[in-house]
Order: C-alpha cells, then sequence, then structure tokens
C-alpha cells in the first residue's frame, strides 16, 4: 500500500458509530444494562410487522 493513501471500509466505519451510539447511551443511563427496548431505540430498529413481543428478563 502506497504511503498516505486512505482505505474506508464504510460498513465497518457504520458499525464503530453504532457501537458509540451505544457507548454514550449507556453511558447516559441510570441503570447497569439497556434493555433490549431500549437498544433498538438508539439503533432506530423496530420489530418487524406482526412479530410476538419479547420477554423481559424474569418474565415467561
Amino acid at each position: 500500500m502506497a504511503r498516505g493513501s486512505v482505505v474506508q471500509d464504510h460498513v465497518a466505519l457504520a458499525e464503530i458509530d453504532l457501537c458509540g451510539d451505544l457507548i454514550i447511551a449507556a453511558s447516559n443511563t441510570a441503570h447497569d444494562r439497556l434493555t433490549a427496548d431500549e437498544i433498538d431505540e438508539v439503533l432506530k430498529v423496530a420489530d418487524p410487522p406482526g412479530a410476538l413481543p419479547r420477554s423481559r428478563p424474569g418474565e415467561r
């Protein structure tokens, strides 16, 4: 590789950005961990239409 050349992996950069968002959210929460719903909110994902609700720790 030539000196001074720049190689960018856009997928890796996007993953690093998402990890940074999760770290910031985790550092701003009052509890020990982010819940699955909080993680989904940070990552801007949602359950697919018609999906069953996720159980929470301690629920059945």
